[in-house]
């Protein structure tokens, strides 16, 4: 295997699961964030504090799957749109949301100008990007942002992986990496930002859960005069 197609493998396998399990993923997980409000404080938060800001730009939903937490960012108010890998996942995206736009990409190397973005959201989609590329991955986020945008991280809390191997009886397999809320905290201040909150919620068992969910805010620093 080339240099090449070894650091991109990853991408080949996240965009081939989630292209088999799209349809299968948006109805099992249709409206799941209904039972979890403090889940919903968090991005009604972070909709509030990008309307504040008034930079004026777009919010980017990275790794936005079927798009529904693009959804409810619209429904905040805030001009946003989605991007992610799987050709499947958008399709179910637009077809469910045909007034909000979605683009095909990958969050490592995303098609937007330097310095565009109001905001950027990654709710669990940095979870099957390898530990030695995510400075590289928050370098992204940062480039995309404007002086004081904002960026709000999701993930599951914890050390060992979850494999998860042929879901809704589809013939694949993924890794989801769990990860410590204090080193990404770490990585996102190497890669320039400032963290402005760190909160972990422990996992409900009445939800299926069997890991803490973290939860971070940062910001890439205002300009200056």
């Amino acid at each position: 295997m080339s240099d090449t197609a070894e650091a991109t493998g990853f991408l080949h396998a996240t965009r081939a699961f989630y292209d088999a399990i799209a349809e299968d993923y948006a109805e099992h997980f249709r409206g799941d964030l209904d039972p979890r409000p403090l889940e919903r404080a968090v991005l009604t938060a972070f909709a509030e504090q990008i309307a504040s800001d008034g930079l004026g730009g777009e919010v980017a939903d990275l790794g936005c799957g079927p798009g529904r937490v693009t959804a409810l960012l619209h429904r905040l108010g805030l001009p946003v749109f989605g991007v992610d890998l799987s050709a499947s996942m958008l399709a179910v995206a637009r077809r469910e949301n045909p007034h909000l736009r979605f683009e095909q990409g990958s969050i490592l190397e995303l098609d937007l100008p330097d310095g565009v973005l109001a905001g950027a959201l990654s709710w669990y989609s940095s979870i099957h990007t390898p530990e030695d590329r995510l400075p590289g991955l928050f370098a992204e986020f940062h480039r995309v942002l404007a002086p004081g945008g904002r960026l709000l991280v999701a993930f599951q809390a914890g050390e060992a992986p979850l494999r998860l191997e042929r879901p809704f009886g589809r013939p694949v397999t993924l890794d989801f990496q769990r990860r410590r809320p204090e080193h990404i905290e770490a990585l996102l201040t190497a890669a320039g930002f400032a963290v402005q909150a760190r909160l972990v919620r422990e996992p409900d068992e009445t939800l299926g859960e069997t890991a803490p969910q973290a939860f971070l805010t940062a910001r890439k620093p205002p300009a200056t005069a």
